[in-house]
């Protein structure tokens, strides 16, 4: 009997616990005996539109634990939305390309967008009586999609997050002079607060600890209130630690700061940190520091959650297994059953109910005065960051090594966007 071909492809922002979704789907289909070949798409759906294909077989169990523990994107990644206004020549492309190489499950591994792009593909196959399968694999370090408890890569984002605000305030309260400090550390965050949020783990439930102010979008940055809390506890402590998410807003609902805008709106977020902080000078007189994370919030792979490591590779596997069952266009999605110990498990999600949403901090999780996280909120985080995986290492570095991927030949005429 012919055994076809499976793909998997991811896009978007990475996370440090990707490629363990990734290795999991690779070992889930050669475990099963009824996949043939295992591809993976260099640089997400773009890679599947261009051809540009890498065939997994080269993996060898060894690699494939060294996949697991490697941050970052090993088959690359972009942001790219499928197109609605091109007239299915995007949608013509995708099919070509998957008969071309005999592909019979597509596994996408995404956020909110990529799930609209999963059920646009899985009622597209069904529209043209084509057999594909396709299964979403969830991931972001926004932990906004809707359906699932958390996401995969949320966790260790988390971790790295509340370990860089732990110390940065050990830092700044041994400076503390005369005149008062404060340091800002502006995170990821367009929409929704999570990572923001998660940095209020540092304090381990001590207000006299780093942070004592959490900025977040689901609330309003009312600018009096919050600076006369920083003069509080500035003259209680002799410092001030502020997390500020990307993405806060005025009372009016307009971002506090844009970077740039680009020619189809698109808005890049940043300098939100830096402006709290101006503020801060210009109108207390303290001292200020700021920092942003960045890349490094979503990339540090050295000291991963192992229990966010544990349900990527939970989903990448589970998704294999919808695949071969047929239940294409749904996502395997994490459930909470218990808080204490954690307990959870995976339960399949419709791709088409969640897609393009935004789960935002619940009201719960935000105090009424907008200024911090409440304990509810960190009682449902605190799991999410449990455990230890040590890098390997090599001359005193992580030791990720690098991938050379093999592209398969293509059979197509080139991809004309």
């Amino acid at each position: 009997m012919r055994q076809q071909n499976l793909l998997y492809a991811h896009s978007g922002g990475v996370t440090a616990v990707i490629n363990a979704s990734a290795a999991a789907v690779v070992a889930a289909a050669r475990a099963s005996g009824r996949v043939g070949k295992v591809f993976a798409a260099w640089r997400g759906i773009v890679g599947v539109l261009e051809e540009a294909l890498i065939d997994t077989a080269g993996l060898d169990e060894a690699a494939l634990v060294r996949l697991a523990r490697t941050p970052g994107g090993a088959f690359g990644s972009c942001r790219f939305d499928l197109p609605h206004d091109d007239g299915g020549a995007a949608m013509d492309r995708l099919f070509a390309v998957f008969d071309a190489h005999d592909i019979g499950w597509l596994l996408y591994n995404g956020g909110n967008g990529s799930m609209d792009a999963v059920a646009r593909i899985q009622a597209e196959a069904a529209r043209r009586g084509h057999a594909l399968v396709c299964v979403g694999v969830p991931k972001t370090v926004d932990n906004d999609i809707v359906g699932t408890d958390c996401c995969p890569g949320f966790g260790s984002a988390a971790r790295y997050l509340a370990t860089s605000m732990l110390e940065a305030g050990l830092d700044t309260a041994s400076m503390v002079g005369s005149k008062g400090s404060v340091f800002v550390m502006e995170v990821m965050g367009r929409n929704t607060g999570w990572l923001a949020a998660a940095t209020a783990l540092a304090a381990q439930g001590d207000p006299d600890r780093a942070p004592h102010i959490v900025l977040v979008p689901e609330a309003r940055f009312d600018e009096a209130a919050f600076l006369a809390r920083v003069r509080e506890i500035v003259e209680r402590l002799g410092y001030c630690a502020v997390t500020v998410a990307e993405g806060i807003r005025r009372p009016d609902g307009s971002l506090l700061m844009e970077k740039s805008r680009d020619a189809r709106g698109y808005v890049q977020l940043g300098g939100a940190g830096l402006a709290v902080a101006r503020r801060i000078n210009e109108r207390l007189g303290y001292k200020f520091h700021w920092a942003i994370p960045d890349y490094l919030q979503r990339s540090a792979g050295h000291w991963l959650s192992a229990t966010d490591r544990a349900q990527a590779e939970a989903v990448g596997r589970v998704a294999v297994e919808y695949a071969l069952a047929g239940q294409g266009g749904t996502m395997p999605a994490i459930r909470r059953l218990q808080d204490a110990p954690y307990r959870w498990d995976v339960v399949a999600v419709d791709t088409a109910a969640v897609a393009n949403l935004e789960r935002s901090l619940p009201d719960g999780f935000v105090r009424a005065d907008g200024l911090h996280v409440t304990t509810a909120a960190c009682d449902y985080m605190r799991p999410l960051i449990e455990g230890e995986i040590p890098p390997p290492v090599a001359g005193g570095l992580p030791d990720y090594g690098r991938w050379d991927w093999a592209p398969v030949a293509r059979r197509l005429a080139a991809w004309q966007a």
